[in-house]
């Protein structure tokens, strides 16, 4: 039996977080279907990771690889899940664990974002686009500072004002500094894009923030089901297994 791959999403009070998930998961279940493919939550949304291990177990699996539906290394993936699958190697000692890195940065991220940002009417030849990229914010430098780099990646590609990161939480600048930054340089128009995996409360925030500063502004909608998305999720369950299998041969 093949190791079960456990995906595991933060978890919103908004329903649509959790739609999203499953929906992206179809899809790489549509791609993988000798996998076995099951979503998890850290808060907020149900079945929670504990509960989805048990399960796993129960239905004879011996080993999973846990992949965190998570864009950056800040403290869901730093604390919150090493607790949890402590706690569940604890609960479930003849069930082999394994944690994936987390899904950013990567190539396939920044794809899916400005896939997102071309299909809300942004294109990348136009010189008087300015580009918000915005993202949930961290009380960690180096997690804002990956998003940061996406924007940086965006605009060595485009033609376009900038581009600058902005943030919900924790981080500077929000996104109507970011907006009236961008026009201080000249930006004629603004498109905003979501460095986001799914819609909830912080996306709302970010798009009526967005709508107030620039009515006409192109709003990305986030990630979610994107197909580059599911390609990198199936992409760390295989990492995982990969780095697996050298600790057995070097062992």
């Amino acid at each position: 039996m093949r190791p079960a791959l456990v995906a595991v999403a933060h978890g919103s009070r908004d329903p649509r977080s959790a739609r999203t998930v499953h929906a992206l998961l179809e899809v790489v279940r549509a791609a993988r279907p000798e996998l076995d493919v099951r979503a998890a939550f850290l808060d907020l949304s149900a079945p929670r990771l504990g509960d989805v291990l048990d399960a796993v177990r129960a239905d004879g699996h011996r080993e999973a690889v846990v992949v965190p539906l998570l864009l950056g290394s800040a403290f869901h993936a730093k604390v919150d899940l090493p607790a949890l699958l402590a706690e569940a190697g604890r609960r479930l000692p003849e069930l082999r664990l394994r944690t994936a890195e987390v899904l950013g940065p990567d190539p396939l991220l920044d794809a899916a974002a400005l896939g997102r940002l071309a299909e809300a009417g942004a294109e990348l030849d136009d010189p008087g686009l300015g580009v918000v990229l915005a993202g949930v914010g961290s009380a960690r430098a180096p997690a804002n500072r990956l998003v940061e780099q996406v924007a940086e990646r965006w605009l060595a590609r485009a033609s376009w004002t900038g581009a600058i990161a902005a943030f919900a939480t924790s981080a500077e600048p929000d996104v109507p500094t970011a907006i009236e930054r961008l026009r201080a340089r000249g930006a004629r128009r603004i498109a905003v894009g979501s460095w986001f995996l799914a819609p909830g409360l912080l996306t709302d925030r970010v798009l009526d923030a967005a709508r107030e500063h620039a009515p006409d502004a192109l709003l990305a909608a986030p990630m979610a089901a994107a197909p580059a998305v599911a390609e990198l999720v199936a992409t760390r369950y295989r990492q995982a297994l990969d780095r697996m299998a050298d600790g057995a041969r070097a062992g």
